[in-house]
């Protein structure tokens, strides 16, 4: 019997598009941006239950500034080790680093909500929408080059 076998355009294996789409799917940025979404669902969540629970009893950015503490501790773990797979370094260092990270963040709706709600009128949640949606990019710049890079070759 004659084996027979085909390659596909440039002579890639003819099974290696399930690799190819394995491989796209776990870059950096594509884990980036899943674990973004996901931070984002957290976050969002805790708040809008948080403003839900207390009726406007408690000042929102209390309630901002709790929501963005307990999401950092959910999410920390998910960008060590499955975004940025990193090993063998300090966990409380790493977390102080995307602390770090998440208090610029945390100022960004800290100084962005009171504007937005009070100043031109937009709900809560939206605002923080809006905010939430220009974060991703800059952050996956500050993580990928200060809180989970390869600390033997600095």
């Amino acid at each position: 019997m004659v084996e027979v076998e085909s390659r596909s355009v440039h002579g890639a294996h003819p099974r290696s598009g399930g690799r190819a789409l394995f491989s796209a799917l776990s870059g950096h940025r594509i884990t980036y941006l899943f674990a973004g979404a996901m931070t984002a669902a957290v976050y969002y969540a805790l708040l809008g239950l948080g403003l839900l629970a207390t009726k406007g009893v408690v000042p929102y950015l209390f309630l901002v500034v709790t929501s963005h503490l307990v999401t950092v501790i959910i999410v920390y773990p998910w960008y060590r080790l499955v975004v940025f797979r990193v090993s063998g370094q300090s966990w409380v260092a790493g977390y102080v680093r995307f602390y770090v990270v998440g208090l610029s963040f945390l100022a960004a709706s800290l100084l962005g909500l009171p504007i937005l709600v009070e100043y031109v009128g937009v709900p809560i949640m939206l605002a923080q929408g809006l905010i939430i949606v220009m974060s991703p990019p800059l952050s996956y710049a500050i993580h990928r080059s200060w809180t989970f890079r390869n600390r033997t070759n600095v």
